[in-house]
């Protein structure tokens, strides 16, 4: 195992729950959002913005928390500075096309999923289930990617996309946290 490798795992199993938290509240926004199918595009628009936020500020006192442990914490950090930026962005401009906010919505979904690519590949020899990791990073990718192929949709058509999205990218973070919340115990015998 290497040290950055030993590293990441240590913040990650230190900081399971931090994971789990962001999986909830994935989930917790996706159902929300197919529960309420007349949701206006006003309403969409604060709820991923405070999605969007909140994700952001939770990974980035995931990697400020672990600055001192591993080398590549500004990765950690980038992903929760995308998430803060773009919840802002949507809180600054509420007015905002359907369009516009898909574009926001791909941009966010398509970073935030090559850093979980990243760290999974990283924690592949640490942890069992790295591949609900890399998984979540490539669904995360291919939902970007869509809703940038598919611009004209329409605001509230988006709504079960972002919905099934959001809830399956909770679970498998929450699987994820849970993998690691065990490693923390491997790595202490160590």
């Amino acid at each position: 195992m290497g040290i950055v490798q030993d590293k990441l795992s240590s913040v990650l199993s230190d900081n399971w729950w931090k994971l789990l938290l962001r999986g909830l509240i994935a989930i917790a926004f996706g159902v929300l959002t197919f529960m309420q199918p007349g949701i206006s595009l006003a309403s969409l628009v604060l709820v991923f913005g405070a999605y969007a936020l909140v994700d952001g500020v939770l990974a980035i006192w995931t990697a400020i928390a672990g600055r001192n442990q591993i080398e590549h914490w500004v990765v950690l950090l980038l992903g929760g500075l995308c998430g803060i930026g773009i919840g802002i962005l949507t809180f600054m401009v509420p007015g905002i096309t359907a369009i516009v906010l898909e574009i926001y919505i791909a941009f966010w979904a398509m970073v935030v999923g090559v850093l979980g690519i990243v760290a999974g590949v990283r924690l592949r020899k640490e942890i069992s289930g790295e591949w609900a990791l890399v998984l979540s990073g490539i669904l995360a990718v291919a939902f970007g990617v869509f809703i940038i192929a598919r611009p004209i949709a329409g605001a509230l058509s988006i709504l079960s996309i972002l919905a099934t999205f959001a809830i399956l990218y909770g679970i498998l973070l929450s699987m994820v946290a849970f993998k690691v919340r065990g490693l923390g115990k491997t790595l202490a015998q160590a």
